[in-house]
Formats: C-alpha cells, structure tokens, sequence
C-alpha cells in the first residue's frame, strides 16, 4: 500500500497558495460556501492558465489535492508538490497510483481538485476525459464545479507567462451535483452517461460564472 498524499501538506499548500495568490493578484471569490465543509468532494476546474491550479489551492476554502501531470514534477518541483499532498499522474497510460491516490484522498473525505479536459486549453469544458467520471462515480462524491476567469486574459507585462500583477481573477465555485445515476453501476456505458451529465452541468456553470462576472 503507497503512502496517501498528505492532507497536513495539502493544508501547507493552502496557506502558500492564499499567500501568494493574494499578494501577487486580486482574487475575487463567488460561491466558496457551495463547497461542502466536510466529507469527500471533487473541484472540477476549468483550465486556461498555469495559475489555475494554485489560484483554486489559494481560494479554496478546504486544503485541495489535485492530479497534476508528471510533467510538473521537475528538478525541485518534484518533492515540493508531493509534500504538499499533490497527485502525480501520468497521462499516457493507466495511472494506477495516481488512481490509488486519488480514490484514497476521497476515501479519507478530502478534496480532490482535477481539470476534467486533460490539459490546458481555451479553459470552456468542451472536451472532457473520462477520469472525472470514473472518480465520482466510484468514490460517491459530490463534484463543485469551479471556473477561474480573467487568468488568460491578457499576458503580464515583466512575466508574459502570468496574468498582469495585481490584476483581478474571479474564481466561481457553483453548486455541487453527483455524477451516477444513483444506481451505482460503472460500467463503460454508466461512465459515459455520467461524462454526459458532468460537461452539461459544467458547461452551464461557465455560462452562469461569465454572466455573473461579467467576462
């Protein structure tokens, strides 16, 4: 049995990241009482920029633990993340620890952060692998969609790879709703129906999160 990712690191993580998010941006929060106080929980996160990740990490009102692709894990990077209870995961194959982890972080009623589309794109959940679905359908926890807008608006001007210092980001966080049927079934066709039913109900919170912000 491998060591679960930290949940005292991921609380260490927290407070770096609500240290340097507020002081480096101007984060504006909607909705962080949506996320449930306690128990397992899956963040679902719209991915547009590198600062996505940390930003939900920073605002987020429970320490998160979230897959991260192997690729992050570099030089010092490596033990950093991991002792900040962070899921490595490799996106070319079947990841069995990164599952193991990940299922064991919800097992323990942690929060699990995962951007459903795989990598970072236009950031509008329009294609979503499968493993969001398989995690809320075997774990039985609830999914808070969250939507971090303004991060990819425009480049800095000393660092082109991050948002212009003290500019504002909004991150949203929506209603939780569960992923199965209720009947409990992960079959092939079960995960595909609940993929089905996770990209309206995050489709819909963008939608909402861009009214509501204005962006």
């Amino acid at each position: 049995m491998t060591e679960l990712p930290s949940a005292r690191g991921a609380e260490v993580g927290r407070r770096i990241g609500v240290g340097l998010m507020y002081g480096l941006w101007k984060p504006r929060v909607l909705g962080a009482w949506r996320v449930p106080a306690s128990g397992p929980v899956i963040l679902a996160v719209n991915h547009s920029h590198n600062i996505d990740g940390p930003m939900v990490m920073g605002v987020a009102p429970r320490p998160t633990h979230f897959l991260i692709k192997k690729e992050a894990f570099i030089g010092p990077l490596d033990p950093f993340l991991l002792g900040i209870g962070q899921v490595k995961v490799d996106r070319d194959t079947t990841d069995r620890t990164a599952i193991t982890h990940a299922l064991g972080v919800l097992a323990a009623g942690g929060v699990l952060g995962i951007f459903p589309e795989g990598t970072r794109g236009e950031g509008d959940f329009a294609s979503l692998r499968a493993g969001l679905a398989y995690f809320a359908v075997r774990s039985g926890a609830p999914i808070v969609p969250v939507a971090v807008l303004g991060s990819s608006d425009k480049p800095g001007r000393l660092i082109k790879a991050l948002p212009p210092l003290r500019s504002r980001v909004d991150v949203v966080f929506g209603e939780p709703f569960e992923a199965g049927d209720g009947s409990g079934r992960r079959t092939r066709k079960a995960l595909d129906e609940a993929t089905g039913r996770i990209q309206k109900q995050l489709a819909a919170h963008l939608e909402n999160a861009r009214h509501l912000t204005r962006r």
